[in-house]
């Protein structure tokens, strides 16, 4: 029998197998997208033929991260404004510089690098939420990145929608021209309710229900976004989405950072999802979201690096390890967040929150091949006894070495195959001459 690709003499990581042992290399066989067959070596069938073989002798080969919120074309302004509170962050300088700089070009080239840095650290899916959302979708899609892509809503003048009476229209056409596509999942995206009416958040959830697509928004990322929830509608930003009828399965509520019992209760009732962004948190000094007692209560979370514009960088192995180490010292208790937990929402949760539970995540045939293999021939992953733990306290994305989404080949020994990243970083760094050069923000555009 023919397949496409063949992986050999690795350590496979499956649900029935999630601790490998380097005394049973295996393999993973891939056909049509899918992942068509795993095993031992040993039982490898004979009959067996393919295009391509992949020796991952001394490698672990395991499912692709999935990094559940982005802003892919903020790469641009990674590292502009640090050191500053959120609102400050936001409205003195973010907000003023995608007035100025973001543009159809920008974010298809900027979501490019995005492209370049997720591959290379080990990400085969991410879900992005930002402006010319198609320009994001295109570069994603020629990258051979999956990606759940959401067109920004906002209730001011934003980049490529002048008048925000057209926001959601725009997010109409834009989901109409992106649905049905092998990689690419359109979505809407309301950025906040302190920057979306209750009127646009519930257009917003309208389209994305009439559309079959998911809702994404931030929530509670601050407590002075709580206090002013408090303020204007008398009830928290969780409470008040829920009083707006948007909360259900098909919703991601980003950041979730400030939340109550009462918030957590809602959030377990309504099916919706948390992504979790916590180096995001940790350098605008947000807080610590409650990821044990959402974890504990049901809910279902993923993991997320933010734009790096907020974090500063994209790989999803040094989330996972903040994620873990950041609730063991918050609660004092290290015993909170097994690196298994949290292995699981850098793989599985996402998976569930984006709605591709059925198709991604895990090593399972019949799932679409998604995959990277990780060189563990380094010092700081010698030995290994347990492969969460490995994966969460000591890999890093630098460590990843060759990648596989949708069955092809999109990195091959450090190499990638899809982009030319010398291109990409010269069409940045043009860019980021006229960033440097621009008079600094003095106000927002909001």
């Amino acid at each position: 029998m023919n397949c496409d690709i063949i992986i050999t003499n690795g350590l496979i990581k499956t649900p029935g197998n999630p601790n490998p042992s380097p005394d049973d290399p295996g393999y993973v066989i891939i056909r049509d997208t899918k992942i068509f067959a795993t095993g031992l070596m040993a039982e490898l069938p004979a009959e067996i033929t393919a295009a391509k073989t992949i020796d991952a002798s001394g490698c672990l080969v395991m499912p692709g991260l999935i990094n559940t919120h982005n802003h892919c074309a903020m790469t641009l302004f990674r590292g502009l404004a640090d050191d500053l509170p959120l609102m400050t962050w936001l409205q003195d300088h973010i907000f003023p510089a995608e007035a100025k700089f973001v543009s159809s070009k920008m974010v298809y080239w900027c979501t490019k690098l995005a492209a370049v840095e997720m591959i290379m650290s080990g990400t085969t899916t991410v879900a992005d939420s930002y402006f010319f959302e198609s320009d994001v979708a295109k570069a994603l899609k020629e990258a051979g990145i999956r990606a759940v892509a959401a067109q920004g809503v906002i209730d001011f003048p934003a980049p490529g929608v002048p008048d925000p009476a057209d926001n959601i229209d725009n997010a109409a056409w834009y989901i109409e021209k992106w649905q049905g596509d092998d990689l690419i999942t359109p979505a809407v995206f309301c950025h906040s309710p302190y920057t979306c009416s209750g009127e646009t958040i519930q257009k917003g959830k309208e389209l994305a229900r009439s559309s079959g697509c998911h809702f994404f928004i931030h929530v509670a990322e601050t407590k002075s976004e709580v206090e002013q929830s408090l303020k204007q509608h008398g009830v928290s930003p969780v409470q008040y989405l829920n009083q707006l009828g948007v909360l259900d399965e098909e919703t991601v509520c980003v950041h979730c950072v400030w939340l109550d019992d009462n918030d957590i209760e809602i959030l377990n009732k309504s099916g919706a999802g948390v992504a979790s962004c916590s180096k995001s948190n940790m350098k605008l000094a947000s807080g610590v979201a409650p990821l044990d007692k959402l974890v504990e209560a049901g809910i279902p979370v993923g993991l997320g690096t933010d734009g790096c514009a907020s974090n500063n960088n994209l790989d999803m192995f040094g989330e996972i390890t903040t994620a873990a180490k950041l609730h063991k010292v918050n609660r004092l208790d290290p015993t909170l967040l097994t690196a298994g937990t949290v292995f699981k929402m850098a793989t599985t949760g996402g998976a569930k929150i984006l709605g591709l539970q059925g198709k991604i995540g895990e090593l399972v045939v019949g799932k679409l091949a998604d995959i990277i293999i990780v060189d563990m021939q380094k010092p700081h992953l010698t030995p290994t006894y347990d492969v969460n733990s490995m994966l969460v306290y000591s890999a890093s994305g630098s460590d990843v070495k060759t990648s596989i989404i949708n069955g092809r080949l999109v990195m091959e020994n450090y190499h990638l195959l899809t982009i030319d990243p010398d291109e990409v970083l010269a069409k940045v760094n043009e860019m980021a001459k006229l960033v440097r050069s621009a008079p600094s923000p003095e106000q927002s555009p909001g």
